[in-house]
């Protein structure tokens, strides 16, 4: 930390909490800067300074973890030469800009929901390598109405032309609407979902990451996002073995 940060950027990039989260802290009274309690918004804090947060010293992290909820019409790449909006121009370029960040995986263009962007290149790898299963939850609205059997061939498996293709679990939506489904996979095969759907002799019209590797978009509106928690990032590493 060259230049002097305000305090709310500090105590997030610990992974102790949000910014929003961080001001309700610094309000309430219970963050001390030296020793001594700060109640002021725009405390701005330096390198060698001490940070409490409930009587416990924190210090930021020079990796990051955020989970965006990734809007449509938007590209998963750090860049495009065509000039199309990627997911790194949904984040602050001051704050970001020199952090090495890149999306984990990829959702196609058309495609919303939970994205993880980090620099934690161990991570990031394994999270995506196939051996490790990583779970992946979707709500599916289809063309065509879904029947009981679609389900059962679903779970059963269907034949794609790079193999067979079957859900870890799929069920209908509990609102009722027979074109609307729940799936889980653990695969990561390129648009294996629509390509799942499009073996039924239907075709896939919305399709939203709800959950990846147990982080969910609840409480993140589609093209924002949030830092991941201490245990988040602790449940990654498990679930990889890092």
């Amino acid at each position: 930390m060259e230049e002097p940060v305000r305090l709310n950027r500090y105590i997030a990039s610990s992974g102790q909490c949000s910014r929003r989260e961080a001001d309700d802290l610094i309000a309430r009274g219970h963050v001390k800067v030296n020793g001594k309690v700060v109640q002021e918004l725009g405390t701005k804090v330096s390198h060698g300074d001490r940070v409490e947060v409930n009587g416990r010293q924190i210090a930021p992290s020079d990796r990051e973890y955020l989970l965006l909820n990734k809007p449509k019409d938007t590209i998963t790449t750090t860049s495009d030469e065509k000039g199309r909006r990627n997911v790194m121009d949904l984040l602050d370029p001051e704050e970001f800009g020199s952090a090495g960040l890149f999306p984990v995986g990829r959702l196609d263009r058309h495609t919303t929901g939970a994205l993880l962007i980090t620099n934690d290149g161990d991570l990031a790898h394994r999270l995506m390598h196939p051996s490790y299963g990583v779970n992946k939850q979707y709500v599916i609205t289809t063309r065509d109405p879904i029947s009981a059997e679609d389900l059962v061939r679903l779970g059963q498996g269907v034949q794609l032309d790079d193999g067979l293709a079957k859900a870890d679990r799929v069920v209908a939506s509990p609102d009722g609407d027979p074109r609307c489904v729940i799936m889980s996979i653990h695969e990561g095969r390129n648009r294996q979902v629509r390509r799942m759907i499009e073996a039924l002799g239907n075709a896939v019209e919305t399709l939203d990451r709800v959950l990846y590797a147990g982080l969910s978009t609840k409480g993140v509106r589609k093209g924002k996002w949030r830092r991941l928690t201490r245990s988040e990032v602790a449940s990654l590493y498990r679930q990889v073995k890092l």
